[in-house]
């Protein structure tokens, strides 16, 4: 990459994060999700699918709506999605956030609110957009074999709460993966990262905040989990299959947090688990096979194996980095990162054809 594109690569990067902080995190996702269904729609129509997932290599800017759009530096999750989730933990520690009621969580985990114009704030998205375009870059250069998009978000939101004064985790004495607290309705107090003051008698008084805060309230629980995983993966299975695209179906699942953005209950977030799915399904035999055929049959099974693997993952990490902690760290990037890894792994060894998407090392 010459030094003009770099520049401009850097530029973009720091109004695509400043964008996320602005329009909140989770809107400036929804939009990736649509504009990887019109990306993947137009590579579809045109029959050149092959081509338009060249646009995720590390060669050179990408191009085309999906390359440069959706997983660019304007809708790109590494550095909008980064971007926001960054600028409001800066917000919630420098007056830039609401006030939270009763049982509300940290409001630095809130991705769904816009943080405005405010120029420090906005600085802060941008500066992190740049960091997480730094990774990306990084990673797809030198083939690293994990989604390097994925990777942005997770070391981004890393790199958020060390900077900030965040907890890496922030359980304290607690059992991390135990989820009965919130269940219970027990609140934290100061000694254990809520904001609880010492009383006259001694005691010290509960936090407004729970003492363990899920990621998504709705599915936490490891069957409810699964479950939606095996049915997110069969899907996107199913799309890969129909349409030779690996990302289809994760565009899907991005524009459905639309309803879940606006407040609609119970919507699942699912992107986790249909992109290792589509993935997964056109690499176990090194391509799409043949409709109509047992290869096919098992791919897509395959696929929903990888989406109900993508979701417990998710929910491992919700539970370790997310649910004790202050900022929002982001299950699905990590399980991304996991599975896409795994996928590398068995075509190391010979279990899968080809690793579809995924950089490789040069090794397949």
């Amino acid at each position: 990459m010459g030094v003009p594109d770099l520049l401009l690569l850097i530029i973009a990067a720091f109004a695509g994060g400043a964008f996320g902080a602005a329009v909140g995190a989770l809107p400036a996702f929804c939009f990736t999700g649509f504009m990887v269904i019109a990306g993947q729609a137009v590579a579809i129509l045109r029959g050149s699918i092959v081509g338009q997932l060249g646009e995720l290599g590390a060669d050179g800017l990408a191009t085309g709506v999906t390359g440069a759009i959706a997983f660019g530096p304007v809708f790109g999750p590494h550095i909008s999605f980064a971007g926001g989730a960054a600028a409001a933990a800066y917000a919630a520690k420098s007056d830039g956030m609401y006030e939270p009621d009763d049982g509300d969580y940290h409001p630095a985990k809130d991705i769904a609110y816009a943080l405005g114009t405010r120029p420090d704030i906005l600085a802060v998205g941008g500066l992190f957009g740049i960091f997480g375009m730094v990774v990306r870059q990084v990673s797809g250069g030198l083939a690293l074999p994990w989604d390097p998009i994925a990777l942005g978000v997770v070391l981004s939101a890393a790199a958020h709460r060390v900077v900030f004064g965040y907890p890496l985790i922030g359980a304290g004495s607690r059992n991390i993966l135990d989820m009965s607290p919130f269940e219970n309705g027990e609140k934290r107090v100061a000694t254990d990262g809520g904001s609880g003051e010492a009383t006259t008698d001694g005691g010290v008084a509960e936090s407004y905040r729970l003492a363990v805060e899920p990621w998504l309230p709705h599915q936490y629980r490891w069957a409810n989990v699964a479950m939606i995983g095996l049915v997110a993966g069969l899907l996107g299975g199913w799309i890969a299959l129909q349409t030779g695209s690996a990302f289809l179906g994760f565009g899907i699942s991005a524009a459905s947090l639309t309803f879940l953005n606006l407040g609609v209950e119970k919507i699942p977030v699912t992107h986790h688990m249909t992109l290792p799915a589509s993935t997964a399904a056109l690499a176990v035999f090194g391509g799409a096979p043949e409709l109509g055929t047992m290869a096919a049959v098992v791919a897509i099974l395959v696929a929903g194996v990888f989406g109900a693997y993508g979701a417990l993952i998710g929910e491992v990490v919700q539970r370790v980095f997310y649910a004790h902690s202050d900022t929002h760290f982001d299950p699905p990037a990590a399980a991304i990162v996991v599975a896409t890894l795994t996928v590398f792994i068995l075509a190391v060894v010979g279990v899968f054809g080809g690793t579809s998407w995924v950089p490789a090392l040069g090794m397949v």
